[in-house]
This record gives structure tokens, sequence and C-alpha cells, in this order.
């Protein structure tokens, strides 16, 4: 056996296993039974393939300014600098800094749940993020330009006749910039990526759905590279903070 058969082998079986996942969740009576089994199965698998600085997890995300985000089904965020992450009352929030992308996940792909995760990308990327100089040895290094944070679907299955024709695209291309979806898998059918600034749309077939998925969401994240370093003076200028000088005695 080749190593190129061995690698398409395990990449079906990598897919075959998600959709049976998939197909469990469809067979369970409450809807919302459903869509959390969904959603824990993605995040699962997120934190299973993707490298260990990305964490994946249900979230709502916070800023400076003390704004918040709709509830995301799944946050893909810094697992390293995400030190304002804290978890009340069962929901966690992240620092729109620490986010790479975000994910609204349902069981179709149709225009009412694209239009739903458009609304969920606005709420995010509307919010205010910081960018700190970060020191080292030498001295200390400029702020980083804040990334473009990714969003996506993930679906079951499409309910459009062709999932990815016609209907799709003019539904993709009609978003605002803050709306804009730039990627997304429907195991069952395949996955697709939408550069808006080149229009150039790519999709995949349906048995490598969620395997092209992976490797270009991978590329999108090593281009993007580490997220900005946190402006932490930002944050405290939520707390009240009292400042007084008191002169103190030469020796």
């Amino acid at each position: 056996m080749s190593e190129k058969t061995k690698l398409t082998e395990l990449f079906a079986a990598l897919q075959s296993d998600m959709i049976t996942k998939a197909s469990f969740s469809n067979i369970l009576n409450h809807p919302t039974d459903r869509g959390d089994n969904s959603e824990e199965n993605w995040i699962s698998w997120f934190n299973h393939y993707l490298p260990q600085r990305y964490k994946a997890a249900k979230a709502t995300i916070i800023d400076s300014k003390g704004c918040i985000s709709d509830q995301i089904d799944l946050v893909l965020y810094d697992a390293q600098y995400s030190y304002l992450a804290f978890n009340e009352n069962g929901i966690l929030y992240i620092p729109a800094e620490s986010v790479y992308a975000i994910f609204e996940i349902k069981q179709d792909l149709n225009k009412a749940h694209m239009e739903y995760a458009g609304k969920k990308a606005r709420s995010v990327r509307k919010l205010y993020r910081t960018s700190a100089e970060i020191p080292y040895a030498g001295g200390k290094y400029p702020p980083k330009p804040l990334h473009r944070i990714l969003s996506g679907i993930l679906t079951t299955r499409s309910g459009w006749s062709e999932p990815y024709g016609d209907s799709f695209k003019k539904c993709i291309a009609a978003y605002t910039e803050q709306e804009q979806i730039d990627c997304g898998c429907t195991l069952m059918e395949g996955s697709f990526f939408y550069d808006y600034d080149s229009n150039v749309f790519r999709k995949s077939g349906k048995e490598e759905s969620l395997v092209y998925f992976f490797l270009q969401l991978l590329i999108l994240l090593q281009n993007m590279g580490t997220v900005p370093a946190i402006d932490l003076a930002e944050y405290m200028k939520a707390l009240s903070v009292q400042v007084e000088t008191i002169p103190h005695g030469k020796t």
C-alpha cells in the first residue's frame, strides 16, 4: 500500500467518524439535545485535531469597553494568551483580542441559518480590540496589526437542492463587511471558502468535505500568526481605582 493510499484512507476514516457522530445527533428527539450534541461533537473534534496553541469552546466574547457578543457556538481562540478568559455561571467569556475564528453550528445549511450566522459574526467583529507593545530583551516590538476574525458555519447536510449553487452564492455575497461568512463545512455535501477581497470561491467534493475544510483552515490560521498582545491597561479602566501621590522622606 502506497503512502498516498494510506493518507487517503486516514482522511476517509476521519470524515466517516464525524458523520457517524452527526447521524447520532439527528436521531435525538429534542431540538435542543440535537443542537447541544452537534456542538459538543465539533468542539471535541477541533480540540483533538488542531495544534495545542488553539482552543475551541462555546463562549461569549467581551471587549475592554464592557461590550459583549452574542453567545457563539464555537469560538477558536488562543490557548496561551487568553489569560483574561473566565467562566461565570457556566458561561465562558473570552477577550476579543484572543479570538481567531467563530463558527455557527446547525443541522442544515440554508438561507435562514446563513443569515443568522452573519448576525453572530457582526456581534463579534464590532467589538473593540486592543494591541499592546511586546517587550523583549532588546527593547519592544510594535503593536501587532489586528487580524480579521474568521467566521464560518458547520452543518451536517444542506437544505439547498444544489448545496453551493447560485442561491448560496447570492446569499454569501450579500453580507455587510462585519457579517461576512468566510468558510463552512457541510459534512455530507462538501466545504467552501470564500475570499471577499479577491472574490475567489472554492469548494470541495462531498468525499473530502471535512479534510479540505481542516487543511484550508490551518493555512488561514498559519497566515494569521499569533493574536495581538492584550493591552491590559485598557481593561483596567473598567475598575474603580483611586490614585494619589504620597510624599516620602529622603534618606
